[in-house]
């Protein structure tokens, strides 16, 4: 019985964002490379683009040789452990991907084993030319070494022994000989479409993202962020709190609550959960952004003291505030890696996430696809409340941004 490797990646550059995957087919004994896949795919998570990765390496395997021991390696633990059976499967976006790659090969064909993302570097790189593919409004090409797979196979097809139906020697030089056919052509799928679809995509996943209520530095539109002093809330924004409770209360929507760790946000949530009878759960991702030496002073000020720095970091996402400040382009690294956490967590439910303006407007320009210097165009007051619907096929819809009628 012929013996394949069958590495495979998938990325997301926002996640969900434009996403691609990568995957390769590699005999196991001589460690030639058989077949490759790679795709755009679209808006989608790192999840929903690492299950299609395993599921073109499984298709690439079956088409050579449908008989053959199949190794799986991945860099993606979620997909390891799941496709094994030892965690279970509760998002939406995951279970028709995970039965599909199932269905592909009889189980006892194929095993899977979890490897560093430093030892999955061809799938990635398959992933990423796809991404970068999909970017300049293009599908992934094979490079000329990919292309000259089909040509290699045919030559040892024809110099190949025939055997009977389970030979091993016969069944590789079949499989080489199937390459033509598994090398993958440029994909003719278009990417997934902008808009709504007649799939039924199920419940989606809805953060309702409410920021803060005021503390003594609000009002005076001060830098409080992660390294400052933590300020409570102030009288105002525990009667803003106490507002939104009750709004929310009527609504009887909110499935879970979730907080930054920062003071003003505890209390927030503390409110609101008490009210719904809910626990509070803590994410350090959902922090404020750390204004380094800004911290406690207003922008005149900063602008006086720090006039070049300040410049630069309005001109630039990667660009931190004086005195070891956090980058807007870090703030969104921890804050899309939270999201896809809290959307693993809390598939299909309706999750109130307490935090701060630059978390809540990352969120929203992540919906939205919108460059970071969008940040910089949203009003967000303080206890106002917005809204991001996430879909089983990696769209995310924006429903409701700065809603401040419940302070009315």
């Amino acid at each position: 019985m012929p013996k394949f490797v069958v590495e495979a990646d998938g990325g997301s550059r926002g996640n969900p964002g434009p996403a691609g995957y990568g995957a390769v087919v590699i005999d196991a004994v001589t460690g030639e490379t058989l077949a490759e896949a790679a795709e755009y795919i679209g808006i989608a998570t790192n999840n929903v683009a690492e299950y299609k990765g395993l599921i073109a390496g499984l298709k690439a395997a079956r088409t050579l040789d449908p008989a053959a021991d199949v190794h799986v390696r991945m860099d993606s633990k979620l997909v390891v452990e799941q496709m094994s059976g030892r965690w279970k499967i509760k998002h939406p976006d995951m279970k028709p991907l995970a039965a599909e790659a199932a269905r592909i090969l009889p189980a006892g064909q194929v095993r899977y084993e979890w490897i560093p993302r430093e030892k999955n570097k061809h799938a990635d790189r398959l992933a990423n030319e796809a991404m970068d593919a999909g970017k300049k409004g293009k599908q992934w090409e094979p490079s000329r070494s990919t292309a000259d797979l089909g040509a290699r196979a045919r030559s040892a097809a024809a110099a190949a022994p025939q055997g009977p139906p389970g030979d091993a020697a016969a069944g590789a030089a079949r499989a080489r000989a199937a390459l033509a056919a598994a090398s993958p052509a440029v994909p003719e799928q278009a990417a997934p479409p902008v808009g709504w679809g007649s799939a039924d995509l199920g419940t989606p996943a809805t953060f309702v993202l409410l920021r803060h209520g005021e503390t003594v530095l609000t009002p005076e539109k001060r830098f409080s962020g992660s390294g400052g002093s933590d300020p409570a809330l102030s009288a105002v924004g525990r009667r803003q709190a106490d507002a939104v409770a009750t709004a929310l209360a009527a609504r009887g929507t909110i499935e879970a609550v979730v907080s930054s760790p920062l003071l003003r946000c505890r209390e927030t949530a503390d409110a609101v959960a008490t009210r719904l009878g809910l626990e509070v759960s803590v994410e350090d991702g959902l922090r404020e952004t750390d204004f380094g030496a800004w911290e406690g002073m207003t922008f005149a000020e900063v602008r006086e003291r720090y006039a070049d720095d300040l410049s630069a970091w309005l001109a630039s996402p990667e660009v931190a505030p004086t005195g070891g400040g956090e980058s807007f382009a870090s703030v969104t690294t921890r804050v899309a890696a939270t999201r896809t956490t809290l959307l693993a967590r809390h598939p299909g439910r309706t999750v109130l996430v307490v935090t701060h303006v630059t978390p809540v407007k990352t969120l929203v320009r992540l919906a939205l696809g919108a460059p970071p210097e969008s940040l910089f165009r949203m009003e967000l007051s303080a206890a106002s409340l917005s809204a991001v619907a996430y879909y089983a096929d990696g769209n995310a819809s924006l429903r409701l941004l700065n809603d401040t009628s419940h302070l009315r």
